[in-house]
């Protein structure tokens, strides 16, 4: 063909187990809530870097290392984390990928997630809890963005590979992955309801 692909940026979205998932969801939940409750210093650093929300990423961020139900969480993970670095051809030089960081994200209504990335961690990712009807994707940015130069901006209709910008949506049971230096965001919550989130880094050395 005369056009190839290259360079391609590949993210990851499947469900993370099939059969009657919800039962260990709804287990996730309740410790994700009662987590948000218990946890003091979490909720100061929240108050300060986490406007209007809560996260266990400066506090509790081996969840995985606590947390039976966590744990159970990291095993089925680990297939799926498998799947995407033989899809990348990733050469581990005989190591394995190992979740490092697992955390708990709680996004009332109008929270925000700036854009980031995910420093010292080869693969990271999110498994959606809870997330009601309406409530915001996940927002990945073209890397390559700042090369562009005098290229025309997209069509509307563009294919997603494309697209500047691309939101894969939130939905409960799912789990998404990428590479960590893919930068991402989420934007406000349009919702009245919480947007529950386990985001989690993998790594190799």
């Amino acid at each position: 063909m005369a056009i190839q692909t290259l360079f391609p940026t590949l993210v990851y979205a499947r469900r993370l187990q099939g059969g009657d998932w919800r039962r260990f969801n709804d287990r996730l939940l309740r410790e994700c809530r009662q987590l948000a409750l218990d946890d003091e210093a979490g909720r100061r650093w929240s108050a300060k870097n986490y406007p209007g929300g809560y996260t266990s990423y400066n506090s509790v961020s081996r969840m995985h290392e606590v947390s039976p139900t966590f744990d159970q969480l990291r095993r089925k993970l680990d297939r799926h984390v498998a799947a995407f670095a033989r899809a990348l051809d990733l050469d581990l030089e005989g190591r394995t990928l190992v979740m490092t960081d697992c955390w708990v994200n709680i996004m009332p209504h109008r929270v925000a997630h700036s854009l980031h990335l995910h420093p010292l961690a080869t693969i990271s990712g999110t498994y959606y809890v809870q997330t009601p009807k309406g409530c915001a994707g996940l927002k990945f940015e073209d890397p390559r963005l700042d090369r562009f130069m005098a290229a025309p901006p997209r069509r509307a209709d563009a294919r997603a590979e494309n697209r500047t910008w691309v939101t894969i949506p939130a939905e409960a049971g799912k789990v998404v992955l990428f590479e960590s230096w893919l930068r991402h965001e989420v934007p406000p919550n349009p919702t009245k309801q919480e947007r529950i989130s386990i985001s989690f880094n993998y790594n190799w050395f």
